[in-house]
């Protein structure tokens, strides 16, 4: 069995494509190797066991690449395109011949300059642009899958289950990416929060908000071109996805503040209500934003463990991590 260094060698050389490549480029995620070539991307799972996360066999790395394809179509039928096998024979190639040693995504590729939080550095979003994403995922969630199962996923129990581990998985980063008071700050006004608001949360249950979301709704995952496409919705965990559509909202909302556009992320908020008519969310937003932060927090901290990433990355990693974890104990003051 090819080790996965292999595969990443193989396909930054342009034999490895049924297509002319073009220059090819390499972005890596803590869970992904993506590659851009001149017309096309393709995401290659890492072999990864995070415990929310496992894509360890090869077998489960299949079966993640065809669930992303199905999720992410939902939103941007267009660039999601087929999942592919990689071969082996006497060279590794995307769906080449051989043993299949690996699976890639396939996905169009739009232009990088048109990702929102490029646009968001360029001053380059506007209010028009705010409204129409507004109506897009008020109009995403509307539709999104609700039933009995989904709504568990908003109960006071998984949402501490929720907590819980993001906790755990920090404990590593303490005085490291977060600072010990902070990270006991945090957890103490999340607790207290959802003691005191178990009706509400039991309400929104209720009130048919518990839906199957996009579960990464930040600027890195938009494109901004004639047509807004909303990618990379969370595939390997439903948990994650599963959840109140107040925790979607405020996922771009924190990232808003984040990038030190609070007049968007407010714009984007009231937006979203006139369109939801979801007044009820606004009493949520500074505890998922609250969330949302420290779990950006927590997934940049991983890179630090990451054979795969350089030192110049991880100092910059470590940096981005403590800024996110600021920002979530700035939020937790409000719970």
């Amino acid at each position: 069995m090819q080790t996965q260094k292999q595969v990443v060698d193989a396909l930054l050389t342009p034999e490895s494509y049924q297509e002319d490549p073009g220059k090819i480029e390499l972005i890596q995620t803590h869970i992904s190797f993506v590659f851009l070539t001149k017309n096309f991307v393709y995401k290659v799972k890492k072999a990864v066991n995070f415990g929310f996360l496992d894509f360890s066999t090869l077998e489960k790395r299949r079966l993640f690449c065809e669930k992303e394809l199905v999720i992410n179509r939902r939103l941007c039928p267009e660039i999601y395109l087929e999942v592919l096998p990689i071969n082996k024979s006497n060279i590794i190639k995307i769906n080449g011949s051989g043993e299949t040693v690996e699976f890639a995504l396939k996905m169009k590729r739009l232009p990088q300059e048109k990702i929102m939080t490029t646009l968001l550095k360029e001053n380059k979003v506007d209010n028009k642009t705010i409204e129409q994403l507004s109506k897009i995922i008020a109009q995403f969630h509307s539709n999104a899958q609700t039933n009995s199962e989904i709504d568990q996923y908003g109960s006071p129990k998984i949402i501490k289950i929720n907590w819980d581990e993001n906790f755990a998985q920090t404990q590593n980063y303490v005085d490291q990416t977060i600072p010990r008071i902070e990270f006991s700050f945090i957890q103490d006004r999340v607790n207290s929060f959802m003691e005191k608001n178990r009706l509400l949360f039991e309400n929104r249950i209720k009130n048919g908000k518990i839906r199957d979301c996009h579960g990464d709704l930040h600027s890195g995952n938009i494109f901004i071109t004639g047509k807004i496409c909303i990618f990379d919705a969370i595939e390997f965990n439903d948990r994650f996805r599963y959840s109140d559509v107040a925790s979607d909202v405020a996922f771009l909302a924190m990232d808003l503040d984040f990038r030190q556009r609070p007049d968007l992320s407010a714009y984007f908020i009231e937006r979203y209500i006139v369109y939801s008519k979801d007044q009820q969310l606004t009493m949520l937003l500074p505890f998922y934003k609250c969330y949302r932060a420290y779990v950006r927090g927590k997934v940049i901290s991983f890179k630090l463990d990451d054979p795969n990433v350089s030192g110049e990355e991880k100092t910059a990693a470590a940096k981005e991590a403590q800024a996110y974890f600021k920002l979530a104990a700035d939020y937790a003051k409000n719970l």
